[in-house]
């Protein structure tokens, strides 16, 4: 039989027969037309005769999944596609709309926003432009099934396809620099560089030379050229954390490059163009910076094209187990340490706590679980002895771990806890005076260049 030049209604396909019910229904009674399949098999196989004005897609089914589907699709120019699924992450989100589609709806989703998610694709779908192609990724670094998680993981897939900059913001502590690397490893700049700035942890006599570069005698000390900041991240992404502490000075120089792409290393004459994406990042209200004269507002227009907020980790209770676990076996794999898991008593008490300083908050609570539990079973009482080791009980718990590492006959005692020492040390003192290095090194009684030495090392032993 000829194939039908005529697009004939709204096809759906999931495995899920309830789903399939309920969301035809509610697109029967806006008086569309709706065509229901199990699987993408049965879905080509219609495609011989007829082809669809949209797709609803689940991701996840029996044989071929959603995403492939979506690639024959794209192939065969039929579009627009929405894709839905119960298992929202970066990873998926990114790699649907890479390829084509133009939403994507996490179950269990309300019936009112997926219908008007089918109308605004009906609307747009003359105008429709399908992605092409990019290989998956890997899996990233950022965690949660909550709500909330499954919007930001929503938005950064939607906004990774752009070259837009973007402005994330949240809390100290809930993961902006993890959003910025997924929406770089999730855009057409990936294999480019990634480069990350903390505007607060640097001088801000220092702060434009790190970003421009500077030429040989540009000032005392500077005996050769160096490459800032913006040379470095050439044709890829530049992070600029905390941006909402940059002075006002250099808030000029940056708006004049994100104007014209364009700028002069310091003490230099020659004219750098730059081709740039930047993601900025900031704990404080712009708004209210911009209103006190802190912060220009013409540059505020500028990064804050689109906004990713993070919700504070006692917004989204229901991800701390899934977090916990996650940052627990990271610890004990990276210590070298037996394997631990937590008590249901424990994982309830952990739900309790406020966590001020967030997922990072977190992560340090298990690293210090990790240690100090003297059972595989993480209890109760073992977060009691959490608390008293950051009072100050600490040698108790490390006389504990020494006692256990000798017995199992471990090597390299006396390094591994040198190294983590410094780096708990380090990591608290950055937390404790939001990224500022200077001020940092100033808490613990040691120089700048030793911490940055050391932080170095920390992180090249990390990724060894």
């Amino acid at each position: 039989m000829a194939k039908s030049n005529d697009r004939a209604g709204i096809w759906i396909i999931d495995d899920d027969r309830g789903v399939r019910f309920v969301l035809a229904e509610a697109l029967r009674d806006a008086d569309l037309d709706v065509r229901e399949f199990e699987d993408a098999a049965s879905a080509r196989k219609a495609l011989r005769d007829t082809t669809p004005a949209l797709v609803i897609t689940d991701v996840r089914m029996p044989g071929e999944g959603g995403l492939a589907l979506l690639d024959e699709l794209r192939a065969q120019n039929i579009g627009p596609v929405i894709v839905m699924s119960a298992y929202t992450d970066v990873a998926t989100t990114a790699a649907a709309y890479r390829a084509g589609a133009v939403d994507y709806l996490a179950k269990p989703f309300d019936l009112d926003q997926a219908l008007a998610s089918v109308q605004r694709a009906l609307a747009d779908a003359p105008h429709a432009e399908i992605a092409p192609a990019v290989a998956a990724t890997a899996a990233h670094a950022l965690l949660g099934e909550s709500v909330q998680m499954r919007e930001v993981f929503r938005l950064i897939g939607r906004v990774a396809a752009s070259d837009l900059n973007a402005l994330v913001t949240g809390e100290t502590g809930t993961g902006k620099e993890l959003v910025a690397r997924a929406l770089h490893e999730e855009s057409a700049r990936r294999g480019k560089p990634f480069v990350a700035l903390n505007t607060a942890a640097i001088p801000s006599e220092l702060l434009e030379s790190e970003l421009f570069g500077h030429e040989a005698g540009a000032f005392t000390g500077a005996t050769r050229r160096v490459s800032g900041r913006f040379e470095q991240a050439e044709g890829g992404t530049l992070f600029l954390d905390e941006i909402g502490d940059m002075p006002l000075i250099l808030q000029t120089r940056l708006l004049r490059v994100l104007a014209g792409g364009e700028f002069y290393r310091v003490g230099g004459r020659e004219l750098i163009r730059c081709n740039v994406r930047i993601i900025a990042a900031t704990h404080q209200d712009l708004d209210a910076r911009v209103a006190a004269g802190q912060f220009r507002a013409d540059l505020k227009h500028r990064l804050d094209v689109v906004r990713i907020e993070l919700p504070p980790l006692r917004q989204r209770r229901s991800d701390i187990p899934q977090l916990a676990q996650h940052f627990l076996a990271s610890a004990v794999q990276e210590l070298k340490l037996p394997p631990k898991r937590f008590s249901k008593a424990a994982l309830k008490a952990i739900l309790q706590r406020d966590f001020p300083g967030n997922v990072r908050e977190l992560e340090n609570l298990c690293r210090r679980l990790s240690v100090i539990a003297a059972g595989s079973e993480i209890l109760p009482t073992d977060l009691g002895k959490s608390i008293d080791t950051q009072r100050g009980d600490w040698t108790d718990a490390l006389r504990d771990w020494a006692d256990r590492a000798l017995e199992h006959g471990e090597a390299d005692i006396h390094t591994r806890a040198r190294e983590a020492l410094d780096r708990v040390l380090m990591e608290a003192a950055l937390a404790a005076n939001d990224g500022h290095r200077q001020h940092a090194a100033a808490a613990l009684g040691v120089g700048r260049n030793t911490l940055t030495r050391k932080l170095g090392a920390s992180r090249a032993r990390r990724k060894t």
